[in-house]
Protein backbone atom coordinates (compact mmCIF):
# COMPACT_ATOMS: atom_id res chain seq x y z
CA UNK A 1 0.00 0.00 0.00
CA UNK A 2 2.68 2.56 0.99
CA UNK A 3 4.97 1.65 -1.24
CA UNK A 4 2.63 1.67 -4.52
CA UNK A 5 0.32 3.95 -3.99
CA UNK A 6 2.88 6.53 -2.51
CA UNK A 7 4.88 6.03 -5.49
CA UNK A 8 1.46 6.18 -8.40
CA UNK A 9 -0.68 9.05 -6.30
CA UNK A 10 2.52 11.92 -6.06
CA UNK A 11 3.14 11.17 -10.34
CA UNK A 12 6.04 8.92 -9.81
CA UNK A 13 7.12 5.70 -11.75
CA UNK A 14 6.65 2.77 -9.16
CA UNK A 15 10.07 0.14 -9.63
CA UNK A 16 8.58 -3.10 -8.40
CA UNK A 17 12.00 -5.56 -7.40
CA UNK A 18 12.13 -9.01 -8.34
CA UNK A 19 12.77 -11.22 -5.66
CA UNK A 20 15.54 -12.50 -6.17
CA UNK A 21 17.26 -9.18 -6.88
CA UNK A 22 16.06 -7.78 -3.34
CA UNK A 23 18.00 -10.72 -1.79
CA UNK A 24 21.01 -9.85 -3.41
CA UNK A 25 22.62 -6.50 -2.34
CA UNK A 26 24.65 -6.22 -5.36
CA UNK A 27 22.01 -6.83 -7.90
CA UNK A 28 19.93 -4.54 -5.76
CA UNK A 29 22.48 -1.59 -5.95
CA UNK A 30 22.33 -2.25 -10.11
CA UNK A 31 19.25 -1.55 -9.88
CA UNK A 32 19.09 1.74 -8.17
CA UNK A 33 21.47 3.07 -10.83
CA UNK A 34 19.80 1.59 -14.12
CA UNK A 35 16.21 3.09 -12.80
CA UNK A 36 17.61 6.16 -11.36
CA UNK A 37 15.87 5.46 -8.00
CA UNK A 38 14.75 8.89 -6.03
CA UNK A 39 12.61 7.49 -3.29
CA UNK A 40 13.94 4.52 -1.58
CA UNK A 41 11.21 2.39 1.18
CA UNK A 42 13.71 -0.52 2.86
CA UNK A 43 14.14 -2.45 5.92
CA UNK A 44 16.93 -1.10 8.39
CA UNK A 45 18.34 -4.32 7.93
CA UNK A 46 18.48 -4.98 4.32
CA UNK A 47 19.33 -1.50 3.88
CA UNK A 48 22.52 -2.05 6.03
CA UNK A 49 24.05 -5.04 3.81
CA UNK A 50 23.01 -2.72 0.90
CA UNK A 51 25.57 0.21 2.19
CA UNK A 52 28.30 -2.24 3.45
CA UNK A 53 29.02 -2.76 0.03
CA UNK A 54 32.11 -0.65 -1.68
CA UNK A 55 30.56 -0.01 -4.26
CA UNK A 56 27.86 2.18 -2.62
CA UNK A 57 30.27 5.11 -2.24
CA UNK A 58 31.03 5.34 -5.71
CA UNK A 59 28.63 8.67 -5.75
CA UNK A 60 27.12 7.71 -8.31
CA UNK A 61 23.16 7.20 -7.22
CA UNK A 62 20.17 9.27 -7.84
CA UNK A 63 18.50 8.74 -4.14
CA UNK A 64 17.23 11.71 -2.77
CA UNK A 65 15.06 9.77 0.40
CA UNK A 66 15.74 6.62 2.16
CA UNK A 67 12.44 5.87 4.06
CA UNK A 68 13.31 3.19 6.74
CA UNK A 69 10.42 0.75 7.82
CA UNK A 70 8.93 -2.91 9.06
CA UNK A 71 11.92 -2.84 11.86
CA UNK A 72 13.05 -0.90 14.43
CA UNK A 73 16.03 1.30 13.12
CA UNK A 74 18.70 1.71 15.77
CA UNK A 75 20.61 5.07 14.11
CA UNK A 76 24.22 3.43 15.29
CA UNK A 77 23.41 1.29 11.77
CA UNK A 78 23.66 4.57 9.71
CA UNK A 79 27.10 5.63 11.34
CA UNK A 80 29.22 4.38 8.08
CA UNK A 81 26.61 5.78 5.45
CA UNK A 82 26.05 9.20 7.23
CA UNK A 83 30.05 9.56 7.40
CA UNK A 84 30.52 8.86 4.27
CA UNK A 85 27.86 10.44 2.60
CA UNK A 86 26.09 13.16 5.20
CA UNK A 87 22.32 13.00 6.31
CA UNK A 88 20.61 15.76 3.49
CA UNK A 89 21.56 13.96 0.66
CA UNK A 90 19.65 11.53 0.59
CA UNK A 91 17.62 12.76 3.77
CA UNK A 92 16.58 9.83 6.26
CA UNK A 93 13.23 9.34 7.39
CA UNK A 94 12.48 6.56 10.38
CA UNK A 95 8.73 5.69 9.78
CA UNK A 96 7.25 3.49 12.42
CA UNK A 97 4.38 1.15 11.17
CA UNK A 98 1.92 -1.19 12.39
CA UNK A 99 -0.24 -3.21 10.13
CA UNK A 100 -3.29 -2.17 11.69
CA UNK A 101 -3.04 1.30 11.02
CA UNK A 102 -1.96 0.09 6.67
CA UNK A 103 0.62 0.84 7.61
CA UNK A 104 2.91 3.95 8.94
CA UNK A 105 1.88 5.82 12.47
CA UNK A 106 4.73 8.49 12.89
CA UNK A 107 7.84 9.38 11.00
CA UNK A 108 10.88 11.16 12.36
CA UNK A 109 14.04 12.16 9.42
CA UNK A 110 17.34 11.09 10.98
CA UNK A 111 20.46 13.12 11.04
CA UNK A 112 23.82 13.07 11.98
CA UNK A 113 22.80 14.23 16.13
CA UNK A 114 20.98 10.73 16.58
CA UNK A 115 23.90 8.46 16.01
CA UNK A 116 24.55 8.94 19.88
CA UNK A 117 21.50 7.74 20.71
CA UNK A 118 20.94 4.54 21.84
CA UNK A 119 16.99 4.06 20.98
CA UNK A 120 14.80 3.84 17.64
CA UNK A 121 13.90 7.57 17.69
CA UNK A 122 10.67 7.47 15.55
CA UNK A 123 9.04 11.16 15.89
CA UNK A 124 5.50 12.42 15.90
CA UNK A 125 2.30 11.15 14.33
CA UNK A 126 0.99 11.32 10.77
CA UNK A 127 -1.70 13.41 10.35
CA UNK A 128 -4.91 11.24 10.53
CA UNK A 129 -3.58 9.31 13.75
CA UNK A 130 -3.25 10.04 17.68
CA UNK A 131 -0.70 8.80 20.14
CA UNK A 132 -1.14 7.91 23.74
CA UNK A 133 1.71 6.53 25.85
CA UNK A 134 -0.19 4.27 28.67
CA UNK A 135 0.86 2.37 32.35
CA UNK A 136 -0.89 -0.61 32.99
CA UNK A 137 -3.97 1.22 34.44
CA UNK A 138 -3.77 3.05 31.36
CA UNK A 139 -2.92 5.94 32.75
CA UNK A 140 -0.58 8.37 30.98
CA UNK A 141 2.79 7.66 31.38
CA UNK A 142 5.15 10.84 32.04
CA UNK A 143 7.85 12.22 30.28
CA UNK A 144 10.86 9.91 29.87
CA UNK A 145 8.76 7.44 31.55
CA UNK A 146 8.49 3.49 29.49
CA UNK A 147 4.47 2.90 28.62
CA UNK A 148 2.35 1.17 26.16
CA UNK A 149 1.64 2.85 22.74
CA UNK A 150 -2.12 3.22 21.80
CA UNK A 151 -3.25 4.73 18.70
CA UNK A 152 -6.25 6.29 17.83
CA UNK A 153 -8.06 8.53 14.61
CA UNK A 154 -9.72 7.85 11.50
CA UNK A 155 -6.37 5.99 10.06
CA UNK A 156 -7.18 3.11 12.38
CA UNK A 157 -8.13 -0.17 11.43
CA UNK A 158 -12.06 -1.22 12.31
CA UNK A 159 -11.01 -4.60 13.94
CA UNK A 160 -9.52 -8.18 12.65
CA UNK A 161 -11.96 -10.04 9.84
CA UNK A 162 -14.26 -12.71 11.39
CA UNK A 163 -11.89 -13.00 14.74
CA UNK A 164 -14.23 -11.04 17.31
CA UNK A 165 -12.27 -12.13 20.04
CA UNK A 166 -9.01 -10.74 18.87
CA UNK A 167 -10.60 -7.33 17.95
CA UNK A 168 -12.36 -6.95 21.64
CA UNK A 169 -8.69 -8.48 22.98
CA UNK A 170 -6.54 -5.33 20.54
CA UNK A 171 -8.75 -3.07 19.69
CA UNK A 172 -10.62 -0.93 23.25
CA UNK A 173 -12.72 1.89 24.54
CA UNK A 174 -10.34 5.02 25.57
CA UNK A 175 -12.01 7.47 28.44
CA UNK A 176 -12.85 9.90 25.71
CA UNK A 177 -14.99 7.21 24.02
CA UNK A 178 -12.73 7.05 20.88
CA UNK A 179 -10.69 3.57 19.88
CA UNK A 180 -7.44 2.70 21.05
CA UNK A 181 -5.33 -0.20 19.42
CA UNK A 182 -3.23 -1.11 21.83
CA UNK A 183 0.35 -1.91 19.92
CA UNK A 184 2.44 -4.52 22.13
CA UNK A 185 5.40 -1.69 21.54
CA UNK A 186 7.44 -0.18 24.53
CA UNK A 187 7.85 3.73 23.94
CA UNK A 188 8.52 6.99 25.72
CA UNK A 189 8.05 10.83 24.90
CA UNK A 190 11.20 12.40 25.27
CA UNK A 191 12.25 16.02 26.22
CA UNK A 192 11.30 16.53 22.46
CA UNK A 193 7.90 15.82 22.45
CA UNK A 194 8.67 12.78 20.20
CA UNK A 195 8.58 9.18 20.56
CA UNK A 196 11.07 7.19 21.25
CA UNK A 197 10.73 2.68 20.50
CA UNK A 198 12.17 0.78 23.31
CA UNK A 199 10.97 -2.77 22.04
CA UNK A 200 8.38 -5.31 21.82
CA UNK A 201 6.67 -6.27 25.47
CA UNK A 202 6.94 -9.55 24.15
CA UNK A 203 10.79 -8.97 23.90
CA UNK A 204 11.49 -8.85 27.32
CA UNK A 205 13.26 -11.50 28.68
CA UNK A 206 13.96 -12.42 32.42
CA UNK A 207 17.90 -13.45 32.97
CA UNK A 208 18.43 -14.24 36.49
CA UNK A 209 15.43 -12.51 37.97
CA UNK A 210 16.32 -9.44 35.88
CA UNK A 211 13.70 -8.02 33.11
CA UNK A 212 15.79 -7.05 30.20
CA UNK A 213 15.44 -5.59 26.96
CA UNK A 214 17.13 -7.56 24.26
CA UNK A 215 17.44 -4.12 22.16
CA UNK A 216 19.34 -2.55 24.98
CA UNK A 217 21.83 -5.11 23.91
CA UNK A 218 21.54 -4.95 20.47
CA UNK A 219 22.16 -1.22 20.84
CA UNK A 220 25.68 -1.89 22.53
CA UNK A 221 26.57 -4.65 19.94
CA UNK A 222 25.99 -2.13 17.12
CA UNK A 223 27.55 0.86 18.60
CA UNK A 224 30.70 -1.50 18.18
CA UNK A 225 33.52 -0.40 15.10
CA UNK A 226 33.20 -3.43 13.47
CA UNK A 227 29.69 -4.47 14.01
CA UNK A 228 27.48 -4.01 11.22
CA UNK A 229 24.40 -5.93 12.38
CA UNK A 230 23.44 -7.12 15.10
CA UNK A 231 20.71 -9.21 16.55
CA UNK A 232 20.01 -10.71 20.13
CA UNK A 233 17.52 -13.58 21.02
CA UNK A 234 17.08 -15.16 24.83
CA UNK A 235 17.74 -18.85 24.55
CA UNK A 236 16.00 -21.58 26.92
CA UNK A 237 18.62 -24.17 28.32
CA UNK A 238 18.95 -26.46 31.22
CA UNK A 239 20.24 -23.58 33.54
CA UNK A 240 17.76 -21.37 32.31
CA UNK A 241 17.76 -18.47 29.67
CA UNK A 242 21.02 -17.25 28.38
CA UNK A 243 20.97 -14.43 25.70
CA UNK A 244 22.53 -15.02 22.16
CA UNK A 245 23.76 -12.50 20.05
CA UNK A 246 24.23 -12.87 15.90
CA UNK A 247 26.31 -10.44 14.45
CA UNK A 248 28.30 -9.84 11.13
CA UNK A 249 31.00 -6.78 10.59
CA UNK A 250 34.81 -7.11 9.76
CA UNK A 251 36.72 -9.05 11.41
CA UNK A 252 35.13 -9.43 14.64
CA UNK A 253 37.01 -11.29 17.89
CA UNK A 254 33.60 -12.54 19.97
CA UNK A 255 35.94 -12.72 23.15
CA UNK A 256 37.41 -9.25 22.73
CA UNK A 257 33.54 -7.97 21.70
CA UNK A 258 32.34 -9.43 25.01
CA UNK A 259 34.93 -7.98 27.42
CA UNK A 260 34.07 -4.84 25.81
CA UNK A 261 30.76 -5.08 26.50
CA UNK A 262 30.70 -6.21 30.25
CA UNK A 263 32.27 -2.72 30.35
CA UNK A 264 28.99 -0.91 29.29
CA UNK A 265 26.43 -3.59 30.60
CA UNK A 266 26.20 -5.85 33.71
CA UNK A 267 26.99 -9.54 33.66
CA UNK A 268 23.36 -10.88 33.14
CA UNK A 269 22.98 -8.27 29.93
CA UNK A 270 26.24 -9.79 28.33
CA UNK A 271 25.20 -12.77 25.60
CA UNK A 272 26.89 -16.30 26.18
CA UNK A 273 27.45 -16.49 23.13
CA UNK A 274 28.68 -14.68 19.77
CA UNK A 275 27.59 -16.12 16.54
CA UNK A 276 29.75 -14.37 13.72
CA UNK A 277 27.67 -14.90 10.76
CA UNK A 278 28.85 -13.04 7.27
CA UNK A 279 24.46 -11.41 7.24
CA UNK A 280 21.88 -11.79 8.67
CA UNK A 281 19.27 -14.13 7.38
CA UNK A 282 16.04 -11.94 5.79
CA UNK A 283 12.96 -12.57 5.64
CA UNK A 284 10.51 -12.33 2.13
CA UNK A 285 9.70 -8.39 3.91
CA UNK A 286 13.35 -7.88 4.11
CA UNK A 287 13.28 -8.15 8.37
CA UNK A 288 15.73 -9.94 10.24
CA UNK A 289 14.59 -13.70 10.11
CA UNK A 290 14.83 -14.97 13.65
CA UNK A 291 13.85 -18.38 12.95
CA UNK A 292 16.61 -18.87 10.16
CA UNK A 293 19.10 -17.57 12.88
CA UNK A 294 21.28 -21.02 13.25
CA UNK A 295 21.04 -22.84 16.80
CA UNK A 296 24.02 -21.09 18.69
CA UNK A 297 26.80 -23.75 19.83
CA UNK A 298 27.93 -23.09 24.08
CA UNK A 299 31.53 -23.73 23.78
CA UNK A 300 34.79 -21.93 25.15
CA UNK A 301 36.49 -21.68 22.27
CA UNK A 302 38.93 -23.65 22.81
CA UNK A 303 40.45 -26.92 21.23
CA UNK A 304 38.88 -30.03 22.70
CA UNK A 305 41.40 -32.21 24.87
CA UNK A 306 39.66 -35.12 26.33
CA UNK A 307 39.60 -35.00 30.00
CA UNK A 308 41.66 -37.30 31.58
CA UNK A 309 40.96 -39.41 34.94
CA UNK A 310 38.10 -40.59 36.83
CA UNK A 311 37.78 -37.28 38.37
CA UNK A 312 37.87 -34.61 35.45
CA UNK A 313 35.71 -37.44 33.38
CA UNK A 314 32.73 -37.34 36.15
CA UNK A 315 33.06 -33.15 36.53
CA UNK A 316 32.81 -33.34 32.65
CA UNK A 317 30.17 -35.28 32.91
CA UNK A 318 28.44 -33.18 35.61
CA UNK A 319 29.20 -29.65 33.77
CA UNK A 320 28.02 -31.24 30.64
CA UNK A 321 24.76 -32.41 31.82
CA UNK A 322 24.50 -29.05 33.94
CA UNK A 323 25.28 -26.69 31.22
CA UNK A 324 23.31 -28.75 28.74
CA UNK A 325 26.73 -28.70 25.93
CA UNK A 326 27.08 -31.72 24.33
CA UNK A 327 30.69 -32.46 25.55
CA UNK A 328 33.33 -30.45 28.00
CA UNK A 329 37.33 -30.67 27.63
CA UNK A 330 39.05 -29.95 30.37
CA UNK A 331 40.65 -26.96 29.26
CA UNK A 332 36.92 -25.37 28.87
CA UNK A 333 36.07 -22.84 30.90
CA UNK A 334 32.80 -23.09 33.03
CA UNK A 335 31.13 -19.71 32.45
CA UNK A 336 32.29 -19.50 28.72
CA UNK A 337 30.07 -22.62 28.35
CA UNK A 338 27.28 -21.03 29.25
CA UNK A 339 27.35 -21.33 33.26
CA UNK A 340 26.40 -17.86 36.05
CA UNK A 341 25.83 -17.88 39.49
CA UNK A 342 22.96 -20.54 39.86
CA UNK A 343 24.80 -23.11 37.57
CA UNK A 344 27.23 -23.15 40.01
CA UNK A 345 25.38 -23.97 42.96
CA UNK A 346 24.01 -26.76 40.88
CA UNK A 347 27.47 -27.99 40.15
CA UNK A 348 28.85 -28.04 43.66
CA UNK A 349 25.82 -29.73 44.85
CA UNK A 350 26.45 -32.44 42.18
CA UNK A 351 29.97 -32.68 42.54
CA UNK A 352 29.61 -33.10 46.46
CA UNK A 353 26.84 -35.78 45.56
CA UNK A 354 29.14 -37.71 43.27
CA UNK A 355 32.54 -36.86 44.15
CA UNK A 356 31.80 -36.33 48.14
CA UNK A 357 33.83 -33.01 47.93
CA UNK A 358 31.74 -30.05 48.66
CA UNK A 359 34.20 -27.37 47.11
CA UNK A 360 33.78 -23.34 48.31
CA UNK A 361 31.82 -21.50 45.34
CA UNK A 362 34.92 -19.00 45.53
CA UNK A 363 36.88 -21.63 43.25
CA UNK A 364 34.75 -22.09 40.58
CA UNK A 365 34.68 -17.74 40.20
CA UNK A 366 38.67 -18.11 40.80
CA UNK A 367 39.85 -21.39 38.91
CA UNK A 368 36.87 -22.05 36.37
CA UNK A 369 38.13 -24.56 33.92
CA UNK A 370 37.52 -28.05 34.74
CA UNK A 371 41.20 -29.07 34.39
CA UNK A 372 41.53 -26.30 37.64
CA UNK A 373 38.14 -27.70 39.33
CA UNK A 374 39.79 -30.75 39.21
CA UNK A 375 42.70 -30.49 40.42
CA UNK A 376 40.79 -28.57 43.59
CA UNK A 377 39.07 -31.70 44.03
CA UNK A 378 41.80 -34.02 44.20
CA UNK A 379 43.48 -31.48 46.64
CA UNK A 380 40.68 -31.00 48.98
CA UNK A 381 39.88 -34.94 48.96
CA UNK A 382 44.42 -35.27 49.99
CA UNK A 383 43.83 -32.35 52.54
CA UNK A 384 40.54 -34.48 54.13
CA UNK A 385 42.31 -37.74 54.03
CA UNK A 386 45.25 -36.59 55.85
CA UNK A 387 43.06 -34.95 58.48
CA UNK A 388 41.52 -38.41 58.87
CA UNK A 389 44.70 -40.34 59.08
CA UNK A 390 45.89 -37.79 61.35
CA UNK A 391 42.77 -38.39 63.82
CA UNK A 392 43.15 -42.02 63.49
CA UNK A 393 46.85 -41.67 64.56
CA UNK A 394 45.63 -39.43 67.53
CA UNK A 395 42.94 -42.57 68.17
CA UNK A 396 45.82 -45.31 68.08
CA UNK A 397 48.51 -43.02 70.40
CA UNK A 398 45.08 -42.60 73.01
CA UNK A 399 44.53 -46.45 72.71
CA UNK A 400 47.94 -47.30 73.74
CA UNK A 401 48.33 -44.63 76.49
CA UNK A 402 45.09 -46.35 78.01
CA UNK A 403 46.03 -49.82 77.57
CA UNK A 404 49.44 -48.49 79.41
Amino acid sequence: VWEIFGALCTGGKLVVVPFWVSRSPEDFLQLLRNERVTVLNQTPSAFGQLASLPQTNEGDLALRTVIFGGEALDPQRLRGWIEHHGDDSPQLINMYGITETTVHVTYRRITAADLGRSRSPVGIAIPDLGLQVLDGQLNPAPLGVAGELYVSGAGLARGYLNRQGLTAERFIAGDGGERLYRTGDLVKWNNEGQLEYLGRIDHQVKVRGFRIELGEIEAQLLAQPEVREAVVIANEGPTGTRLVGYVSGNDIDTNALRERLGEALPDYMVPTVLVVLDALPLNTNGKVDRKALPAPEFSAGNAYEAPQGETEEKLAAIWAEVLGVQRVGRNDNFFELGGHSLAVLQAQTRTQAELGVRLPLAIYFQRMSLVAIGEAVTQMRSTELAEEAGDLDQMASLLEALED
